[in-house]
């Protein structure tokens, strides 16, 4: 199926459609896939099976699983399925990378990686529920299927839509495929697929890549297809949470400096000394000063937060750290100065 002209528009909601029920195994999308993106999968070895390669790679973005299933009436039935990338409404990998442009989603449904900006953490493979990423041992960065986003963008369909010989695989706008999905999906169930469905799950706020399944109550029988995916809390929790502490934690640590150049100095061990003789009263305005600080933090953190959802982090963190580097040279010179002062009144006292 070609798809029409308006896929090309950015906004334009696009999916790609998977009919396992008339999947062939011929692994032409595979073929399809490795020639257009210029990937080479390794040589790997003969376990027995029909899969070849064995699992999803650095170098191998889509992969054909094969499965035996024998269904209640002792019917065996030999399943295969075309996996890759589901395209996420609402994608783990996204949330849970902490590289600001690594990963990104176009308009049109499509989430892609970008590579340069990649720094090999691995995060994505733990965010994905349907654990497709891989990271590269040879440039360690992440990498998996694109849906041949450069394809997308000037009116094609992906490289493996366009070589599927039976008709497996569409890709068009996103209301086209799902209504084709019904259509196929009512067709298996008057062949006697009761159970038939179609596979777009709601945990990730529903998929850009949708399967026609002759049984859709057990996806898991599809060589480990999740029945309810969804994004794991610790992913969301780290993210929204975590590292906002974490940075507010960094600017903490900052205030305290500065606070102990303040009303300490650098050399705390003296100055500590005299404070011991001294009344509460002498030290005018400091718990005045320590609350502006923690109110200062607070702000700071807010700030840091909201910085890290916008993807400006470095660029707060580079203007923190060269305030502190000017305030922390003002407090020295004032520190060294006060010392030069007292100093000097010491030694007029001693020669009066």
């Amino acid at each position: 199926m070609t798809p029409p002209p308006s896929v090309r528009d950015a906004g334009q909601q696009v999916t790609k459609l998977i009919d396992v029920s008339i999947c062939t195994g011929c692994k032409a999308c595979q073929a399809a896939c490795d020639e257009w993106n210029d990937l080479r999968t390794k040589v790997g070895h003969n376990y027995g099976v029909y899969d070849n390669p064995m699992d999803l790679e650095p170098e191998t973005w889509t992969v054909i699983r094969f499965d035996e299933y024998v269904d209640e009436n002792g019917r065996l039935e030999w399943l295969m399925r075309k996996d890759g990338c589901m395209h996420c409404e609402d994608p783990g990998c996204l949330k849970s990378c902490p590289a600001p442009g690594a990963i990104v989603q176009f308009e049109n449904g499509i989430v892609d990686f970008e590579s340069e900006h990649c720094i090999g953490c691995g995060y994505c493979m733990i965010g994905c529920p349907f654990n497709i990423p891989r990271v590269s041992h040879k440039d360690n960065r992440s990498y998996k299927c694109t849906l041949c986003s450069d394809r997308v963008a000037v009116g094609q369909e992906p490289a493996c839509v366009k070589t599927c010989t039976t008709g497996a695989l569409a890709f068009g706008e996103r209301g086209d495929m799902l209504d084709l999905a019904e259509v196929r999906v009512q067709g298996l169930k008057e062949r006697g697929f009761a159970n038939a469905g179609i596979y777009n799950p709601q945990g990730v706020g529903g998929t850009h890549v949708v399967y026609v399944l002759p049984h859709a109550d057990k996806p898991e029988i599809y060589t480990g297809l999740p029945k309810d995916p969804s994004i794991s809390p610790v992913v969301l929790g780290w993210k929204d949470w975590l590292k906002p502490l974490g940075a507010a934690a960094f600017i903490g640590t900052i205030a305290g400096v500065f606070s102990h150049f303040a009303f300490v100095g650098p050399c705390g061990g003296d100055q500590m000394g005299e404070l011991d003789h001294k009344d509460d009263s002498e030290i005018p305005g400091l718990k005045d000063d320590l609350k502006d600080v923690v109110s200062a933090v607070k702000d700071e953190a807010k700030t840091v937060k909201d910085a890290v959802k916008s993807g400006n982090a470095k660029e707060l963190l580079r203007d923190d750290l060269k305030k502190a580097e000017t305030v922390v040279h003002e407090k020295l010179d004032k520190t060294v100065e006060e010392k030069a002062i007292r100093e000097a009144d010491a030694a007029a006292d001693k020669n009066r």
